[in-house]
């Protein structure tokens, strides 16, 4: 028993797959499209660069801060129609936000920042209950792809709307994302189990005896935190790594911002095959390849930076992996009896980590002149959460929430 709701028909698996795929590409789309038009938006609304970053940084913070209402909602309403009112709420939020001025596009983006928080933690229920466990890696690695995939599509698309139509069309077009994940959503749970609330039910004994055992908040609280120092590298590393190339190899805006894609195009790579990777060596390999990886990106700008080009595909590859990773291990965390408030738990706590990043490396890049110091940082990060994943897949298999060290896929 995987979770007191009723499962979604399984007759056609595969629209449930899509549909997940589509409600990923509808969850950082519309955050990262603001980056290519932030100057014409500063122009239009009389808005300096530090309130224009904002309009990318208030979703990542609702990520940290508001999980415990998202944690709410889905009690409340039920994991289906959760993932119907995230996508709604990402409508609304993309429309407000292009719809006036400065107060419309910051209430749209908070808006977002919410509706996007309440997808991130029901999502992982909905594979962990509607994905038989032989399929949820692979499922769990098409959703996180789909989250860069999302990114790579608006941050290439946005620009060139812009030209033709305006920065608001531009923002405004992406609420089709959502509108057509919406759409397969409830071709997949159907409109009735999508449209009305089934809160989440107490187990009585039986059904807890025959549930799998719940971790410890220990282990919550630690995954929490290797979801949180991994995403540390990745949003500094992507809100840095243009200007660190521009800086050390005297790259054109043009020429760092091709660069920063190829690290988000290889978090594609990544993402896909991290899952067959923890199939075929166990979930410690994974955590201990994706380190590798990820530290080969500050070492190798300290030691040999005319390389970036390789140093941009394995951060690539290592960022889309980390992730899968974490969500791999938050997936399986959710099929125990409190996997609702285990998601919300982990994502609060990584993203309100993750959330220093930017303003940490930036800092320790302004008090020493150098990237010396925000590149070690990176890499104190991955080997935090390397060690703390390590913890969280000891915890599990302690805990018989699988039944071994991998994750059948």
């Amino acid at each position: 028993m995987r979770s007191t709701e009723t499962p979604i028909v399984r007759a056609l698996p595969w629209l449930i797959l899509a549909a997940i795929v589509l409600i990923g590409l509808s969850l950082r789309g519309p955050v990262v499209a603001v980056a290519p038009v932030a100057g014409l938006i500063g122009d239009e609304l009389d808005l300096d660069s530090a309130r224009v970053g904002l309009l990318t940084s208030l979703p990542l913070l609702c990520f940290a801060f508001a999980t415990p209402l998202a944690s709410l909602i889905i009690a409340r309403a039920g994991r289906d129609l959760s993932a119907s009112i995230t996508l709604v709420g990402v409508v609304i939020g993309t429309l407000i936000r292009s719809s006036d001025g400065a107060v419309s596009a910051f209430v749209g983006t908070i808006v977002l920042g919410i509706f996007i928080t309440v997808g991130n933690v029901v999502i992982p229920l909905v594979i962990a209950d509607e994905i038989p466990a032989e399929r949820s890696g692979m499922a769990t690695g098409a959703y996180t792809a789909s989250l860069n995939v999302g990114s790579v599509i608006t941050t290439f698309g946005t620009a060139q709307i812009a030209v033709a139509l305006g920065w608001r069309a531009a923002l405004a077009i992406w609420a089709g994302l959502a509108v057509a994940a919406l759409a397969v959503w409830l071709a997949a749970a159907g409109p009735k189990a999508a449209l009305t609330p089934r809160p989440r039910q107490r187990m009585d004994a039986a059904a807890r005896a025959a549930a799998p055992r719940s971790v410890s908040f220990g282990i919550v609280l630690a995954l929490g935190v290797a979801f949180g120092t991994q995403a540390f590298a990745f949003y500094g590393m992507s809100a840095w790594l243009p200007k660190l190339l521009t800086d050390e190899q005297g790259f054109s805006a043009e020429q760092a911002g091709s660069a920063s894609a190829v690290f988000q195009l290889f978090g594609i790579a990544g993402a896909l095959t991290l899952p067959l990777l923890v199939r075929w060596l166990g979930r410690r390999a994974g955590i201990l390849t994706v380190l590798a990886f990820w530290l080969s990106v500050p070492i190798g700008l300290l030691i040999a930076p005319q390389a970036w080009p390789i140093w941009t595909i394995t951060g690539g590859l290592a960022q889309g992996g980390g992730i899968t990773m974490m969500f791999l291990l938050v997936v399986a965390l959710s099929q125990g009896a409190r996997g609702g408030r285990a998601s919300a738990t982990v994502q609060g706590v990584g993203y309100a980590i993750a959330a220093t990043a930017p303003a940490t490396l930036g800092a320790l890049r302004d008090s020493t002149g150098a990237w010396t110091l925000s590149l070690i940082a990176v890499a104190v990060s991955v080997l935090v959460a390397a060690a703390f994943g390590l913890v969280t897949v000891a915890g599990i298999a302690k805990t018989a929430a699988l039944p071994s060290d991998r994750i059948p896929d």
